[in-house]
């Protein structure tokens, strides 16, 4: 059943004619009328007799009514919940890698939603960019500036990143690598630089973490995703010459939402936390 139907019964009733309704519910009368003929078809019942040029509900409209009162109230407790709860309201959805939801934002999360009890995050997490165009997230984070769309962008800082080989290993390392479609990053290039063959290709990062701390394979991580491999004397780290931007994009239509400004300001803080020096 389309709620927006059921509220014409409720309105004919409380008006007692299509035109009433017409009028309280600000569309035409003979939308009216065909929405109504509409309901009673699906539902097999006549809902209003006319009487003296007025509409009178049946008894079976009567339980209808019933229901649709019931739904209204739950509607209106629906739109007090914002009015209950302090600070701005709303469900923001989040798109970025794996690596940044677990290892930048997740861990800052539950203070933020502690913080902010009308707030929900939803994180959309691939290797794949979204379609803002489709309005498949509401905010995402982006390693690689765009080219072009409709949206705003800003730059959220920028992220050192680590070559790891062994110290010491009786076979040459097994090379990790994002996929050619990365080429332009940096992580890509200084690979490149070296001129040795890939041999593990892969957009998740995890995977070249869990390979390098077998002390048989060599990779680049960023910083947020090593801090326990730096620390390892049978791993050699080596500071890339060159840092990873990561961009922030948002929906242009949300920009001045209150609910999207203060999410927008706490990724700024997560991403503002990680080491710059």
């Amino acid at each position: 059943m389309n709620w927006d139907d059921l509220r014409i019964i409720a309105a004919v009733r409380d008006e007692g004619t299509y035109a009433g309704a017409s009028a309280r519910l600000k569309i035409d009368e003979t939308t009216v009328g065909r929405r109504l003929s509409r309901i009673e078809r699906s539902l097999g019942l006549r809902l209003f007799e006319a009487a003296d040029g007025v509409r009178k509900p049946t008894r079976q409209c009567e339980a209808v009514l019933a229901h649709v009162q019931a739904m209204a109230a739950h509607a209106a407790e629906i739109g007090r919940i914002g009015e209950s709860l302090p600070g701005p309201v709303g469900r923001l959805r989040i798109a970025s890698t794996n690596a940044v939801a677990e290892e930048v934002l997740s861990p800052r999360a539950s203070d933020f939603l502690r913080a902010n009890p009308g707030l929900s995050l939803q994180f959309l997490t691939s290797s794949e960019n979204v379609k803002f165009s489709r309005w498949e997230a509401d905010l995402a984070i982006r390693l690689r500036k765009p080219d072009k769309g409709d949206f705003a962008i800003s730059k959220l800082g920028d992220i050192r990143l680590y070559f790891f080989e062994p110290v010491t290993t009786d076979d040459e390392p097994v090379l990790c690598a994002y996929p050619d479609e990365l080429g332009p990053i940096p992580e890509t290039q200084f690979l490149r630089a070296r001129k040795a063959r890939a041999r593990c290709v892969t957009h998740n990062v995890r995977v070249i973490r869990t390979l390098i701390r077998s002390h048989q394979a060599a990779g680049v991580l960023p910083e947020h995703s090593c801090a326990d491999l730096l620390a390892d004397r049978r791993l050699r780290a080596t500071l890339l010459p060159k840092r990873r931007d990561v961009w922030l994009l948002v929906q242009n239509h949300l920009k001045r939402d209150a609910a999207t400004r203060v999410t927008i300001d706490w990724v700024r803080a997560c991403f503002q936390e990680l080491p710059h020096n």
